[in-house]
């Protein structure tokens, strides 16, 4: 039979949320799930092995990033769309219908409008009463590339049920066709963390396809188990990833405009605020990610035990 979903997530050293991930996927014949083992400190590629023999598990035995990690599991995929999943996301539950099934609504808008490359569900946080994460983004806008995701935080009044064009997809949860993947390139890995989702976007607009929020599925996510909300970690990569995201995609003279308020007023700004706190780490985590840009360095984040 062929296969028409792939479903592809990564896990680093995020077992119990894999492990919950999958268990919330109702299997059938013409879907895969492959997990990208991304060099977790424990052999934990064995142990989802032995749990979920329908699930196909690839190793890395180093940590590649969000993006080099999914970018594995492209190269083992075999599907004809890509659903690319966080692990501490949830798909469905027990007893729900198959999850080509629950994507059908999506698949079909794909498969009769073939300038769509890509298409988000809603997304909903896993806690509390399960408000809103995300429900399509606004354009970034031209110097400070500010922008919002469409109804953050509210309550789920089913305000946002209606499909509509989106200029950026959002990493947790996103349906791509394979041949829009071929045509655009594989996910960019120069970022290792945070934004690589953002550009891709782009690359794909570039290489001529629409993305699409579309409600009719929905996922819940739990949000940044791995890295932490306010870890010197993202602090060090969204401060890096913002700067290399303005060079990669952003034209002169409009460039050094952007570079300037990124530089001067963003990242002065959050240095000042950790400093006032007392965070030295996330000082540090600044610091280094100005550093890095600057040097063109796509190393890891060195911190302090």
């Amino acid at each position: 039979m062929e296969i028409v979903l792939s479903v592809i997530t990564v896990n680093y050293n995020g077992l119990n949320d894999t492990c919950e991930m999958i268990d919330s996927i109702t299997f059938s014949d013409d879907m895969e799930v492959i997990v990208v083992d991304n060099g977790s400190a424990a052999d934990e590629a064995s142990v989802l092995e032995r749990r979920y023999p329908q699930v196909r598990v690839v190793r890395s035995t180093q940590n590649l990033g969000f993006a080099g990690g999914n970018n594995l599991g492209i190269r083992a995929a075999r599907g004809r769309y890509l659903f690319f999943a966080n692990n501490d996301t949830l798909l469905g539950g027990s007893g729900s219908a198959p999850l080509v099934a629950a994507l059908h609504p999506i698949i079909d808008r794909m498969e009769h409008t073939p300038s769509i490359g890509a298409v988000c569900p809603k997304i909903r946080f896993a806690w509390g009463d399960r408000p809103l994460q995300f429900a399509g983004y606004t354009p970034l806008s031209a110097v400070t590339l500010r922008n919002r995701s469409i109804g953050f935080g509210e309550a789920d009044r089913r305000q946002y049920d209606s499909p509509h064009a989106t200029p950026y997809a959002h990493g947790a949860a996103m349906l791509l066709r394979r041949e829009a993947v071929e045509k655009a390139g594989m996910m960019p890995e120069c970022y290792f963390l945070y934004y690589e989702e953002l550009d891709w976007s782009v690359m794909l607009r570039r290489a001529g396809y629409e993305i699409w929020y579309d409600p009719s599925f929905t996922v819940c996510h739990k949000e940044s188990r791995t890295t932490g909300q306010e870890s010197p970690l993202r602090t060090y990569y969204i401060t890096r990833n913002r700067l290399l995201f303005a060079r990669r995609n952003i034209p002169l003279p409009r460039l050094l405009l952007t570079l300037a308020y990124l530089l001067l007023a963003v990242a002065g700004r959050d240095m000042a605020c950790h400093a006032l706190h007392r965070r030295r780490a996330h000082c540090k985590a600044v610091a280094q990610g100005v550093s890095d840009f600057m040097l063109g360095k796509t190393g890891r984040l060195k911190m302090e035990d």
